[in-house]
């Protein structure tokens, strides 16, 4: 059995790979070859008095591979001058994380891997937009709009040039040293121009790609910049108004992101930033936990769980690839890829591809698969 951190995950994955594997996973679902469980997470209170403990788990399974994604966090939610929050989160201590993937072998039941979850998180929702960009955008896209400086944006920015020939970016943060590293850290990495713009409408303007990277809780662009043609993914559900939907000619889900069931006092959508989440604690202590978003955006929830919300009812990644009519047919289309779904699937995918390249590059620290093994059974 390995363990594999992130430096290694780091050094052998590429964002090609990522792409094309969750690809062909997803292409499976339709006839069983590939299967997955929504994220569903539960809550216990923490010993700080604005927080709660956060357990967050997914799952799937494709090609020999079993994986279960594990997250461990002490969850608190502050609030700026405006009454917007924000979803703060660590383990132990701040700037401290517990993400872990476990691989399992699907022929015998073996455990085969701990991975580290950090870089393969960013990879494979990078890898997710990509897989949007290269149904839906025009093929001539060039130009990206991306708002939002983070590690997810720097994934995006990455599968985005995998799959089309960009040749500009424009990149806005709110915080300006933010959008300048972002800049100077991609200008390096990419062979293309990354310029940082003082304003959202700059980064959107003229782009042809439009993509939106933050932990924002209200919507970060006006419908009136949403022109013909553009091609637009998503990080988060409420970065995107009910009218710059209305603009969406093409709607396209990447996959099911919501487990479908009947909400209680104890099992809630759209809590924090749970999509599903068990909630223990009394009454009083439950209301650390932030009420639902009276705006929630594309995928909101919804009482009975149906995909939660709005746009639920839109064609997915796999019925496109069964009907492509569903996607672009002409250029002056705006096409939307609701880069959310099919996230244990992801991992199952990404982390099988990884697993195989440590073992041909005898890369890892090997463990004793004896010690997960029991003569007892349950």
């Amino acid at each position: 059995m390995l363990i594999i951190n992130n430096a290694i995950v780091a050094d052998v994955l590429e964002m090609s790979d990522c792409i094309r594997v969750q690809e062909e996973a997803f292409k499976k679902l339709p006839t069983g070859g590939a299967i997955h469980r929504p994220r569903i997470d539960m809550y216990m209170p923490a010993e700080r008095e604005d927080g709660y403990f956060r357990w967050g788990t997914m799952e799937g399974a494709n090609d020999g591979f079993f994986a279960i994604r594990m997250k461990s966090d002490v969850m608190y939610w502050p609030e700026d001058q405006s009454g917007n929050w924000t979803e703060e989160k660590y383990c132990r201590e701040p700037g401290t994380y517990c993400g872990i993937v476990l691989l399992i072998n699907t022929n015998n039941g073996e455990p085969l891997a701990f991975i580290n979850d950090g870089h393969i998180q960013h990879m494979r929702v990078g890898g997710g937009a990509g897989i949007g960009v290269k149904y839906l955008s025009r093929e001539d896209s060039h130009v990206v709009g991306m708002l939002g400086s983070g590690g997810m944006a720097r994934t995006f920015l990455e599968a985005f040039a995998c799959v089309r020939n960009i040749q500009q970016c424009k990149i806005y943060s709110p915080t300006p040293e933010h959008r300048e590293e972002y800049a100077e850290e991609m200008n390096e990495k990419m062979d293309f121009e990354v310029i940082a713009v003082d304003t959202p409408r700059e980064a959107v303007n003229g782009c042809d790609i439009l993509s939106t990277c933050t932990d924002s809780m209200v919507p970060v662009y006006d419908p009136d910049w949403i022109k013909a043609g553009m091609h637009v993914t998503n990080l988060g559900r409420r970065e995107i108004s009910d009218a710059v939907i209305e603009k969406f000619d093409v709607v396209i889900r990447q996959g099911t992101a919501g487990l479908q069931m009947k909400q209680t006092e104890r099992f809630q959508a759209e809590r924090g930033l749970s999509p599903a989440a068990f909630i223990g604690g009394t009454i009083e202590e439950m209301k650390r936990i932030p009420q639902k978003n009276p705006n929630p955006g594309f995928g909101g929830d919804d009482p009975e769980f149906n995909d939660r919300g709005q746009g639920g009812d839109k064609p997915d990644f796999a019925a496109l690839i069964a009907d492509p009519s569903l996607g672009r047919t002409s250029r002056e289309q705006v096409t939307f890829y609701r880069n959310v779904g099919n996230q244990g699937l992801q991992f199952s995918s990404v982390g099988g591809h990884v697993y195989k390249t440590c073992i041909e590059r005898q890369l890892g620290k090997e463990i004793p698969t004896d010690w997960f093994l029991q003569d007892i059974r349950d």
